[in-house]
């Protein structure tokens, strides 16, 4: 008989469910990384059914809670198919010893009931208008690593296991949609992690703005300044916002040397690197690149194949080989991009009685790929449109020759290959003989002449023109 008022489990039971989660979970680690699989799932185990419910044991709260919001579907699948194909309802039991033929309820205070998802602790946290914005699925366990990233990535995971400690300031660079803001997310998330007193705050530039205009108003900027200097590690997104707020500067500058002094942690995202930022104020230029600079690529291949499976697998979509590797193949520019042509794929197929192919997949994407294909151009065609262009050898785009009929050329050469091109700076450098100084400063000067000498805009409009591009979609 089962008691009223606890569980019991048989060792048939028990079995049953060591044998179904045993399968699941070789279902999940075809899914998931190992890196996720054993950071939530290595420890998790049955301990028996309740009435028709699997109960699943886990270690602390915050496991449970997270596992919940973030694996849920991958479970319920993987627990469908282990089961022949039948739905298995389960629940989390939070219990740090092994249950094995042991009456559940001795596992938990007898005052406290089985916890939901709902009335889980938490974790500790600062004030929810900070640290509680982390998207929860921006996390070390969901980011996918390739050559593009690698670099950032393990800078990332040192900054999260020692705040203020190593490589601080961490400034993250690269373009739109290359997974900065989940990188500096993901530290956050580990930090609280490993520690659940530390105070995160993450902020963007433009919401730093708008909390510091509303401070003036209000007469509470000795408040502003204490949330965000009384914190462990402050994430600041797209810093590049900071042009033009005067004020804002100078009020970042003393809490940036404030937080520093401290020994607390820093780190902040911008679509360039810190020198490139026109309108900075070199004190904040000089701090910035004070402690570990790093850029983020566009992915290869092989990356964007392993984040379109990996996003897949959350979906109950499977899209074919042929699919996934023409996605992987045309949409080369940002991540952002990739996932959403992924997510028109897999509606499609749910909407859609007919199989998705590539061909009608050209169809779907077309918007998509025309702009990844204007997007790629060469160095090599660049260098020999401007060459064209301004009557020079080819050869004078890489030489050391000085003159301004060849020096200027050579510059604007280097700012197209910046602006219509993905490549990072010493690829753009290299291409020229140069170092990437000197492009960023050919960036600089190329963007003074436009904007003071109109008939050397021209000149330069009409070799963005003769590449197949507007002048207009390139913000110089």
């Amino acid at each position: 008989m089962v008691p009223s008022c606890g569980i019991f489990f048989s060792r048939l039971t028990l079995m049953n469910a060591t044998t179904i989660w045993t399968k699941a979970c070789d279902q999940i680690m075809q899914i998931i990384n190992k890196s996720q699989y054993e950071a939530w799932f290595a420890t998790l185990r049955p301990l028996g059914l309740e009435r028709d419910t699997l109960l699943l044991g886990v270690d602390n709260d915050f496991k449970q809670t997270w596992i919940e919001e973030n694996y849920r579907d991958v479970i319920a699948s993987a627990l469908q198919v282990a089961s022949g194909g039948d739905s298995v309802p389960f629940r989390f039991v939070v219990s740090m010893e092994d249950a094995g033929g042991v009456d559940a309820a001795e596992l938990l205070p007898t005052s406290a009931p089985l916890k939901s998802p709902a009335t889980a602790k938490r974790r500790p946290r600062m004030q929810p208008t900070l640290a509680a914005n982390l998207n929860p699925h921006f996390t070390f366990e969901e980011y996918v690593i390739g050559p593009s990233n690698s670099f950032a990535h393990a800078a990332a995971t040192a900054v999260a296991q020692a705040p203020g400690r190593t490589y601080n300031p961490l400034f993250i660079y690269g373009q739109t949609g290359l997974g900065k803001t989940h990188l500096i997310m993901a530290i956050g998330h580990r930090a609280v992690q490993n520690d659940p007193e530390t105070r995160v705050a993450y902020v963007t530039s433009e919401a730093l703005l708008n909390e510091y205009i509303d401070a003036i108003q209000k007469n509470a900027v000795t408040e502003f300044r204490n949330r965000y200097r009384k914190v462990d590690i402050l994430l600041v997104d797209d810093i590049q916002f900071l042009v033009g707020k005067q004020r804002l500067q100078e009020e970042f500058f003393h809490c940036f040397n404030d937080l520093h002094m401290k020994g607390k942690q820093i780190v902040m995202t911008s679509d360039r690197p810190a020198r490139e930022i026109d309108g900075l104020e070199q004190r904040l230029v000089s701090r910035f690149e004070s402690g570990l600079v790093t850029e983020l690529e566009c992915p290869d291949f092989e990356t964007r194949m392993a984040i379109l499976r990996y996003k897949q697998s959350a979906s109950k979509v499977v899209l074919s080989d042929a699919c996934m590797t023409f996605i992987a193949q045309h949409v080369t520019s940002n991540v952002r991009t990739l996932e959403g042509a992924l997510l028109r794929a897999i509606t499609f197929t749910t909407l859609n009685p007919h199989p998705l192919t590539p061909d009608n997949l050209q169809n779907l994407l077309k918007d998509v790929l025309t702009q990844e294909t204007q997007e790629d151009i060469s160095f090599d065609e660049i260098q020999r449109i401007v060459a064209e262009h301004f009557d020079l050898r080819l050869t004078d785009m890489s030489s050391k020759r000085r003159p301004r009929s060849v020096a200027m050329p050579r510059q604007v050469a280097m700012v197209l290959c910046r602006k219509l091109t993905r490549s990072s700076l010493p690829e753009i450098a290299k291409a020229f003989g140069k170092t990437h100084a000197t492009v960023i400063h050919a960036c600089k000067l190329i963007k003074v002449i436009i904007e003071t000498d109109p008939d050397l805009a021209k000149q330069i409009y009409a070799v963005v023109r003769k590449l197949g591009r507007d002048p207009k979609d390139i913000d110089f």
